[in-house]
C-alpha cells in the first residue's frame, strides 16, 4: 500500500521585502527532539521524514503557489516558463490547474515521489468543505497510511482535515499515521511539530459510546481496550446470547484486571467512567435484579426481543430467590416457569406469549399478544407497563 501525504499551501500578505516574502524558513522540532533543516514549506521535510510515495499538495486559486518553486527548492532553468506564468497568475490570485499540471513532474523528479498539485475551494460553506473531502479522497488509494499537514492552511482547516480523516477511515479504509501541525512562534522563532492523530482516538470512543447507546453491545469498546477488551468482548458476546451469569463473570474478570484500560491512552481514561456505567448492572446483588437491569436496559435501546427475554428470566429468578432456591438451577427453572405459568401471577403468561411471538417470530395465538406486535408504539406501549407489572419499578440505584 501506498503512503500518502496530503498537506495544503496557504498566503500570507507581502512585507515589500522580496526575502521575507511567504512563509519565513525555520528549522522543524519533532517530538524525538530531531530538527529539519530551514525550511520555508513543512511538506518538504514531512514527506522526507514519513517517506511519503505520493504528495498531494492543495490550495486555492490566491495560494503562494509560486512559493513551492522559490524558496527551498534548486530549480535553475527547468519549467523557467511555466514558473514565470504561474508567479503572474499568483499576483491575479488566479491560480489555474492548466497552470499547475506542467510543475508537477519537476517536482517529482526533486523529491522522488509522485506529486499532485491541486485546486481546492476556499471552503467557506458546507458545499464546499464537502467538495474538499471529496477531493482528498481522490486522491487516496484503498488501504493507504495516509498523513495530513495542516500547517500552511486555512486556520479553519484542521477541523476539516479531521473530519477528512475520519472519512478516509470510512470511505477509503486508510490508516491514518498522523494530522500534524507544525507551529512556528514568530516570538521565540521556534516550531515544535505537533501530531494531532490523538484525536481520533477520542473520536473511535465517541462512536462506540454512540454504537453502545443505540443497540446496546459494549464489544465495540473491545478494540479499544488492548488485551483486556478480549473479556469485554466475551461478556458482551455472552449478554447477547441471552446469558447473563457468563456475561457477569466476564465483566468482573475484566474490572480485576490492572490493565482493564490502557494506561498510554488518555482518550480511555476521559472515557472509562462512561463505559463502566454502561456495564455497571453486574454489580445487582442477585440474578433477579441483573435480568432486570437488562431487560429495563434493553427496552430503552428499543431491542423488544431481549428487553421481553430477560424481563422473563428475571421474573423467575425472582421467584425463586423468594423461596431461597438456587436460581442457577435449570430444572428449577423449568418447574418454576410452568408454576408461574399456571397461576398468570402478575402477567407472567402475557410476558411469556409475547417473549415467544418476538423470540421465534411466529403468529401469536393470544389476540392481546397480536395486537400488541401491531407496531412499534404499540409494542413500547404494552411492554413497560408489563415490565412494571412483573418485575417492580425500576429503581433509581438500579440505573
Amino acid at each position: 500500500m501506498t503512503t500518502t501525504l496530503l498537506t495544503f499551501l496557504g498566503r500570507v500578505p507581502k512585507t515589500g521585502n522580496k526575502t521575507e516574502n511567504g512563509y519565513r524558513k525555520t528549522c522543524y522540532e519533532f517530538d524525538d527532539g530531531s530538527r529539519t533543516e530551514p525550511v520555508a514549506f513543512f511538506g518538504w521535510p514531512l514527506q522526507k521524514r514519513i517517506a511519503a510515495e505520493r504528495l498531494v499538495i492543495m490550495g486555492t486559486a490566491g495560494s503562494m503557489w509560486d512559493h513551492l518553486f522559490e524558496r527551498d527548492l534548486v530549480f535553475g532553468q527547468q519549467a523557467e516558463d511555466a514558473r514565470i506564468q504561474l508567479m503572474e497568475a499568483v499576483d491575479r490570485k488566479a491560480v489555474t490547474e492548466e497552470l499547475l499540471a506542467p510543475l508537477e513532474l519537476p517536482l517529482a523528479k526533486q523529491l522522488g515521489c509522485e506529486v499532485r498539485l491541486l485546486l481546492i475551494p476556499y471552503c467557506r460553506n458546507e458545499r464546499e468543505q464537502v467538495e474538499l473531502l471529496g477531493i482528498m479522497a481522490a486522491h487516496v488509494t484503498g488501504g493507504d497510511t495516509v498523513h495530513i499537514d495542516v500547517s500552511h492552511g486555512f486556520r479553519h482547516l484542521p477541523m476539516i482535515a479531521l473530519l477528512a480523516a475520519l472519512h478516509l477511515r470510512a470511505a477509503r479504509q486508510a490508516a491514518i499515521g498522523g494530522i500534524w501541525y507544525g507551529a512556528f512562534d514568530p516570538d521565540t522563532n521556534e516550531a515544535p511539530v505537533h501530531n494531532l492523530v490523538g484525536l481520533l482516538r477520542i473520536a473511535d470512543w465517541i462512536e462506540a459510546l454512540h454504537t453502545y447507546d443505540k443497540d446496546g453491545d459494549y464489544g465495540v469498546f473491545s478494540p479499544l481496550l488492548g488485551p483486556a477488551g478480549e473479556l469485554l468482548a466475551r461478556a458482551a458476546f455472552c449478554e447477547r446470547t441471552s446469558n447473563a451469569v457468563k456475561a457477569r463473570e466476564a465483566l468482573i474478570g475484566w474490572t480485576s484486571r490492572v490493565d482493564h484500560t490502557p494506561a498510554d491512552d488518555p482518550a480511555a481514561e476521559l472515557f472509562f467512567h462512561e463505559l463502566e456505567q454502561r456495564v455497571s448492572w453486574y454489580r445487582q446483588p442477585d440474578r433477579a435484579a441483573w435480568e432486570k437491569e437488562l431487560a429495563y436496559r434493553y427496552f430503552e435501546q428499543r431491542d423488544f426481543v431481549r428487553a421481553a427475554i430477560f424481563a422473563l428470566e428475571a421474573a423467575i429468578s425472582a421467584e425463586i430467590i423468594r423461596h431461597r432456591g438456587d436460581s442457577s438451577d435449570r430444572e428449577r427453572r423449568e418447574a418454576t416457569k410452568v408454576e408461574l405459568l399456571n397461576s398468570d401471577r402478575e402477567g407472567f403468561g402475557f410476558l411469556s406469549g409475547l417473549r415467544n411471538a418476538l423470540a421465534h417470530g411466529v403468529r401469536a395465538s393470544d389476540r392481546s399478544v397480536e395486537r400488541a406486535l401491531g407496531g412499534e408504539a404499540t409494542l413500547r406501549d404494552t411492554l413497560e407497563p408489563l415490565l412494571i407489572q412483573c418485575l417492580g419499578p425500576r429503581r433509581m440505584q438500579d440505573t
